[in-house]
C-alpha cells in the first residue's frame, strides 16, 4: 500500500514545499502554509495515457440550441450575471461577514422557486432552523427550495445527483469537506476538492450553482487562487458595516461583461433592490458644504453619480494622515503631490478623502472631482453645486479623457445638472441643457469649479 507523504502548501500563491516554514519562500507571505496528505507516487511507473482526439470547432454540438439563461427575477443580481444564470455555470460570490450574501442568495432561490424551479441550498454553517428563521423573517415562502445541512463533501455530491435541482448553492466552500483528505476544513486542498467537486456536478449535470467563498483581512478570497480560475464568475459583494448600501460586483465572467455592479439596500425586510443608484447616493448631499464635489463614474456599463468628500486639516507637527475610504490611497498620494506643485501646500496638512454612502471608486475619472474636492476644503470655498466633473489626471496635472464620456453626460444631464467640467480632448456632444467647460490641465479646472 502507498505511503502518504506529508507536504505545504501555500494558501495564497499555491507554493508546494516539503517542510513547513513561517513564511513563504515564494510570495513572501507569513503563516500561509497549510499541512496536506497525498500518497507517493506509483512505484511500477507512469500510467498509461488514454488515447484522445480533438473535435474541429464547426463539428461541435451545442446541446439544447445553445446558451440557457435563467433569469433569476431579481434586476441587479441578473444584470451582473450577464442577463441571467447560466445553466451549468458555477459562480463565486464572496463578502465579509453580516454583509447579506446568504440572505441574497435566499431571496435568488425563492425567486427562482416561485417561476417553478427546483434549488437546494446547502448549508455547512448554520442549522436548518437557522435558515428557516432568515426565511420567516425575509417573508420567503420557499416553494420549491430544499434544505441540506451537511458538512461531508461525499454526502452533498450524492443528494445533488439524486435530487438533480436546476439552481444549486453551497454555502460555504470553506465549510465543507472530504473525508479521505487528512486535512481539516478551509485547507487549501479541501477548498479545491470542494471547487472540484462542484465544477464536476455543475458542468456534467447542468446545475446552475453558486459557491459562497471567505474572504481574508485584506478582502480577497480566501484558499487558493485556483478557486478563482475554475469558476465562471467571481462576485464580490461589498459593504462597509457603517452604511445601508451593498454594492454587488462582478471581477470576472466568462458570460458577460466584467466590472458591472448593482445597489443594494439592506432593510429589516432583507435586500431591496436601488435601480436608480445615482440619486441614491446623491440625496444627503450638502450642495453649500466646502470640500465636496460630484464625479461621474462609469461602473461596468453603468454611469453612477456620487459624491466625494475631502477635509483638510491646518498645518501640524509630526507625520501628516492620509486617510482613503472607498478610494484608492495610492492616487491620493499622487494628486496631493500634484497639488503640491501647483502652490497648495498639502505636505504638512492632514487630508481625509471619502466615497460617500458607502461606494467604493476605483476608475482613474474620479481624479479631477477629488481633486477639486481637496482644493476647496483647502481654501474654505464650496463649488458650484449645479457643475460635475470627470477626467483623469496626469502627473503634470494636465487633464486625460477617460471612457464612455457621453453615459457620464446623460446621466448628469438626467439628474438636473447644469454644467460639466470634462477633459478637452475627444470628441465629446452634449446632452440638451448641459454646458460643457472643456480643460486641459488642473489649474484649469479649478479656476471654473472654484471662481
Amino acid at each position: 500500500m502507498a505511503r502518504p507523504k506529508t507536504r505545504y502548501r501555500c494558501s495564497s500563491c499555491g507554493q508546494v514545499s516539503l517542510k513547513w516554514g513561517g513564511r513563504c519562500s515564494a510570495c513572501g507571505e507569513w503563516n500561509t502554509l497549510q499541512e496536506e496528505t497525498s500518497s507517493a507516487s506509483n512505484p511500477s511507473g507512469p500510467s498509461k495515457a488514454r488515447t484522445v482526439t480533438p473535435t474541429p470547432l464547426q463539428e461541435v454540438v451545442l446541446g439544447g440550441g445553445g446558451e440557457v439563461r435563467l433569469r433569476v427575477g431579481i434586476g441587479e443580481l441578473d444584470r451582473i450575471l450577464g442577463g441571467g444564470l447560466v445553466a451549468g455555470s458555477l459562480v463565486l460570490i464572496g463578502g465579509d461577514p453580516g454583509v447579506g450574501k446568504s440572505t441574497l442568495l435566499l431571496m435568488a432561490l425563492d425567486a427562482l422557486g416561485r417561476r417553478g424551479l427546483s434549488t437546494l441550498y446547502v448549508t455547512g454553517e448554520e442549522s436548518k432552523a437557522q435558515i428557516r428563521l432568515r426565511a420567516d423573517r425575509l417573508g420567503i415562502a420557499g416553494d420549491g427550495l430544499q434544505l441540506l445541512a451537511e458538512t461531508d463533501l461525499p454526502a452533498v455530491v450524492e443528494a445533488v445527483r439524486r435530487m438533480r435541482p436546476a439552481v444549486l448553492v453551497i454555502d460555504s466552500v470553506q465549510t465543507l469537506q472530504d473525508p479521505d483528505l487528512q486535512s481539516v476544513p478551509g485547507a487549501v486542498s479541501q477548498v479545491r476538492e470542494v471547487a472540484g467537486r462542484a465544477m464536476e456536478l455543475a458542468k456534467g449535470e447542468g446545475i446552475a450553482t453558486f459557491l459562497v467563498g471567505h474572504v481574508t483581512k485584506e478582502g480577497g478570497l480566501a484558499g487558493p487562487r485556483l478557486l478563482e480560475h475554475l469558476v465562471d464568475t467571481v462576485i464580490y459583494f461589498e459593504g462597509d458595516g457603517r452604511s445601508s448600501l451593498r454594492m454587488l460586483r462582478a471581477i470576472k465572467n466568462r458570460f458577460g461583461p466584467t466590472g458591472e455592479t448593482g445597489l443594494f439596500e439592506m432593510r429589516d425586510r432583507g435586500l431591496v433592490e436601488v435601480p436608480d443608484a445615482s440619486a441614491r447616493l446623491l440625496q444627503e448631499r450638502v450642495p453649500s458644504a466646502s470640500g465636496t464635489a460630484v464625479v461621474a463614474a462609469v461602473e461596468g456599463s453603468r454611469p453612477v453619480l456620487a459624491e466625494v468628500q475631502a477635509l483638510v486639516g491646518p498645518p501640524g507637527l509630526g507625520s501628516p494622515a492620509r486617510t482613503a475610504v472607498g478610494l484608492d490611497r495610492g492616487r491620493l498620494m499622487m494628486l496631493l503631490a500634484v497639488l503640491g506643485k501647483l502652490g497648495l501646500p498639502m505636505g504638512e496638512r492632514d487630508v481625509f478623502v471619502s466615497a460617500a454612502g458607502g461606494l467604493r471608486l476605483v476608475e482613474p475619472g474620479v481624479d479631477l472631482g477629488l481633486v477639486a474636492a481637496i482644493a476647496s476644503s483647502f481654501r474654505d470655498r464650496p463649488l458650484d453645486e449645479q457643475a460635475l466633473a470627470f477626467g483623469e489626471v496626469g502627473l503634470v496635472g494636465e487633464i486625460r479623457a477617460v471612457g464612455h464620456p457621453q453615459l457620464r453626460l446623460k446621466e448628469a444631464a438626467h439628474h438636473g445638472f447644469r454644467r460639466a467640467i470634462v477633459p478637452a480632448s475627444g470628441d465629446i456632444e452634449p446632452p440638451p441643457g448641459l454646458e460643457l467647460l472643456r480643460v486641459r490641465t488642473v489649474r484649469e479646472a479649478l479656476d471654473a469649479l472654484l471662481t
